[in-house]
């Protein structure tokens, strides 16, 4: 446990329960509000440097993921956003990832750093991210081209690799596009785990577009540019770390046929854990189309691709001529100063319309440039969590956690 001074309103948990007989935890402050302390702050100190003492494993309050680290998924499904950054927040902290995190691992190391790897390239990129076009329609289609950009010299970059989604035509499938890149195992529909309790103003408020737009007959895109600051992965699986003692010694108190015991399993130790993880900051902009609108456009699209689109035709798709209402630009971490800068410098003025468009950084290569030193480490892009269910031995002690983990899903995504 952590020894340092806490606020007198503060207590430490894991998963709401005491810390004692559990493996290293992150993250694991709640905040009791105006909840009178019993403790003195001194009194606490000892207490804390006691426990850490006997138990054997350190407490700390992690900003960030923790490859390795078990968290419990039902414990705030449908509220995630509230312990992982990934939409603008109102507030002035820079934290990540606060989710209850369990060191469940003994040997939990991560693979070597992609950026890292390729450090020299990225030197000398203009961008290094992805700008993803995401296409709402009632059928799933993918377009896949490289965005090429020119510098002074008229040589050609290669930035990214531009990928066109297209999904079903309803407001629910755009905050699957959002979360496209969150993927929890045997969670069908993973987005939900972080918007289940997002009323309709809430779902506006945080995709920048107008809450009229939400509900009735429109079509979406979804504009993001995304800079990777930190790109991390397991080394391993569940299969072949090695689990902590007291984790092994727990998953022999699990008995086939009884619920209870994996949810006891589960509050404890928690229900996934972290396989690979992308940090950084991204910006995003959704776009509004009748109908009508967006069939002529996915038509030209599909007849002569996307490459073949002049600056000016892709500027015309997406303005006000064409679309039916533009979102503001907003960053992931809730940036205010990146905001300000895209509203300043990527405004556009087409006729009688002026307004700012992330499709201004086309063929901008020093725009590109600025915006690569502005997307900071802030918010998290890309997170992959995987079922605990290999820690359990047992052939059918791990069937039977499996078996639970699946009906308790269904269970949320059709009550939240």
């Amino acid at each position: 446990m952590c020894a340092e001074g806490r606020r007198e309103n503060e207590t430490i948990q894991i998963h709401g329960t005491p810390v004692s007989g559990r493996p290293r935890c992150s993250s694991g402050i709640t905040d009791l509000g105006s909840r009178p302390e019993m403790w003195s702050r001194t009194r606490l100190f000892l207490l804390a440097s006691t426990l850490a003492l006997l138990i054997g494993h350190h407490v700390t309050r992690s900003q960030r993921p923790r490859l390795g680290g078990a968290v419990n998924v039902f414990s705030r499904y449908g509220y995630l956003s509230i312990s992982m950054r990934v939409v603008p927040r109102n507030d002035t902290e820079t934290w990540i990832f606060r989710e209850p995190t369990l060191d469940v691992f003994k040997n939990a190391t991560p693979l070597p750093s992609k950026q890292r790897q390729a450090q020299a390239k990225i030197n000398t990129a203009v961008f290094d991210g992805d700008f993803h076009m995401e296409f709402c329609d009632n059928i799933r289609h993918v377009i896949t081209f490289d965005l090429l950009l020119k510098d002074r010299r008229e040589s050609w970059i290669q930035l990214s690799r531009l990928k066109l989604y297209e999904h079903i035509c309803v407001y629910r499938q755009l905050l699957q596009a959002y979360f496209r890149d969150f993927t929890f195992e045997r969670l069908e529909r993973p987005w939900r785990a972080f918007t289940g309790s997002w009323s309709k103003a809430a779902i506006a408020r945080h995709l920048g577009i107008n809450s009229s737009f939400i509900t009735g007959d429109h079509c979406y895109v979804l504009v993001r540019v995304a800079r990777f600051r930190d790109n991390q992965r397991l080394a391993g699986t569940a299969e072949t770390l090695v689990l902590d003692d007291s984790v092994l010694r727990q998953t022999e108190n699990v008995t086939v046929g009884d619920t209870a015991s994996v949810v006891r399993f589960i509050r404890n130790f928690g229900s996934h854990y972290i396989a690979s993880y992308i940090t950084g900051n991204s910006l995003y902009q959704v776009f509004v189309y009748t109908p009508q609108v967006y069939s002529r456009i996915k038509e030209r699209l599909k007849t002569r691709g996307v490459a073949e689109l002049s600056a000016l035709e892709l500027s015309n798709y997406f303005s006000p001529w064409y679309a039916e209402h533009m979102g503001s630009i907003q960053s992931a971490s809730g940036n205010r100063s990146v905001e300000a800068w895209a509203v300043q410098r990527l405004r556009v003025q087409y006729y009688i319309f002026t307004y700012a468009s992330l499709l201004k950084l086309h063929g901008d290569t020093a725009l590109l440039k600025q915006l690569n030193s502005l997307l900071d480490d802030e918010a998290l892009l890309q997170l992959q969590l995987r079922t605990l269910a290999p820690a359990f031995k047992d052939p059918k002690r791990r069937e039977w956690f499996m078996e639970v983990i699946d009906n308790y899903f269904k269970l949320w995504e059709v009550n939240m």
